[in-house]
């Protein structure tokens, strides 16, 4: 049932709610928020509520700055870390123009075009995340480290899990936020867990993947811990990912499942993985958007690398899990979570989508572990690999034109100025590694 005005404001006054924070998101990821006292709760619910577009990353120029806030009245909560004598409650928004219309810029309002694009082909995009994080001890001045006492691997219990107390705190405080938790446990590294939530239409998980990394943050921060969502923060360890879990619906039935085929896979699902292999390496610079993300996909840490599928095994891109029915779905494997998820679902449903319309059937399956084969047998069955940094990512882009109308111009002409820069100090940059490796030789 839908939530309405009316709705929201009785529970601000039931629970005494004294203060909203209306979040928004940026071009490159960043959560950011306006807090409003509860006497502007009928002008920011009626969308009246306006804030300064040009101090936001990659929103527009000073001279083009007033946007409005519509606040979706579905994504209402109370945050549950707040005392419940002066609770605080949050609300996502949509960016608008002053003429009334949705701003280019906003990352939402592109997710929910590309929808309508799905919408149009009679699809509903769903999606369910693995999001994996690292819990790291801070120093004496508050500020983080990369150290953790962890000892623990993939599955592993308490004592030797140190994180399984503020997992947990984390669990019932998503859990209060309206998120079903469907496993927690810690993951291949030391210090490193993994929280999944069922999945939901793409705009309802985007929400919930920026919720997640918020509460995560500061749950752990409650517990003296810093919680990070770095790619690769620490190097011979395995890094964190975001797998992708993601389907196509209509009319309330799985598109992707077909009892008729020996793998019981529809064409749609085929052309589907088609348009997501032909488009990785250009939707790569959206899905793994940091220079620290290319250190996370290298081969030997169950990183995909190459761009393949396969019904068997987790070395390629994409994996096919075994259930069938409506489980039926395919696992991107490449994306991690410092990407903006509403960017990194539009991209991909926009592949998707591109591979039905363009009828993409995809290689053979790959079932052979693409660790183990040689650069020479790649070749020669026609596998290629993701990028190996940034940089080679933003060439793709730069020449794929299904991935830069899934961002829209203006957030694709943003990006791309951010990221160049991004690139270019880091490529300019001296780093530790080379001091520690050149300076007393040369």
């Amino acid at each position: 049932m839908a939530i309405t005005k009316e709705d929201i404001k009785k529970q601000v006054a039931e629970q005494n709610i004294r203060f909203i924070y209306l979040q928004i998101i940026d071009i490159t990821g960043g959560l950011k928020s306006v807090t409003i006292p509860i006497s502007q709760l009928d002008k920011a619910l009626d969308g009246e509520l306006m804030f300064d577009g040009s101090s936001i990353e990659g929103f527009v120029r000073i001279e083009e700055s007033d946007m409005y806030l519509k606040p979706d009245y579905s994504t209402f909560v109370v945050l549950p870390w707040r005392p419940r004598g002066e609770a605080e409650a949050r609300l996502i928004c949509d960016v608008y123009n002053p003429d009334g219309t949705p701003f280019a810029g906003c990352p939402r309002c592109n997710l929910k075009r590309v929808v309508s694009e799905a919408a149009a082909m009679g699809f509903q995009m769903q999606v369910g995340p693995e999001a994996e994080f690292f819990l790291f001890h801070t120093d004496s001045d508050g500020k983080p480290t990369t150290i953790t006492h962890d000892q623990a691997s993939y599955f592993d219990l308490a004592p030797v899990d140190l994180g399984e107390n503020a997992r947990r705190d984390m669990v019932l405080a998503l859990e209060e936020m309206g998120f079903e938790v469907e496993a927690s446990h810690h993951e291949v590294a030391p210090g490193q867990h993994e929280i999944d939530f069922k999945y939901d239409c793409a705009v309802a998980t985007a929400d919930k993947i920026a919720t997640f990394k918020h509460t995560i943050r500061v749950i752990a921060q409650r517990h003296g811990l810093h919680a990070s969502f770095m790619p690769k923060p620490v190097y011979g360890v395995a890094g964190s990912g975001m797998h992708c879990h993601q389907s196509l619906f209509r009319n309330k039935e799985n598109a992707f499942f077909d009892p008729t085929t020996p793998n019981q896979l529809s064409q749609e699902a085929l052309y589907y993985i088609g348009g997501i292999l032909q488009q990785a390496r250009a939707f790569t610079a959206i899905t793994n958007p940091t220079v620290n993300s290319y250190k996370r996909l290298v081969p030997g840490f169950e990183a995909p690398v190459y761009v393949a599928w396969s019904e068997k095994n987790r070395s390629p891109l994409v994996r096919i899990p075994a259930k069938r029915g409506m489980s039926t779905r395919i696992e991107v494997r490449n994306p991690d979570p410092s990407c903006n998820p509403y960017l990194a679902l539009a991209v991909m449903l926009k592949a998707g989508l591109d591979g039905i319309k363009q009828q993409i059937a995809p290689p053979p399956p790959v079932n052979d572990n693409l660790y183990d084969m040689d650069r020479q047998e790649r070749v020669r069955r026609g596998i290629p690999s993701l990028p190996s940094d940034l940089n080679e990512a933003l060439a793709e882009l730069k020449k794929d034109r299904v991935i830069q109308e899934a961002l829209g111009e203006h957030i694709y002409d943003r990006f791309m100025e951010a990221k160049t820069k991004e690139w270019e100090l880091y490529r300019t940059q001296v780093h530790a590694w080379e001091i520690e490796r050149y300076l007393a030789i040369y």
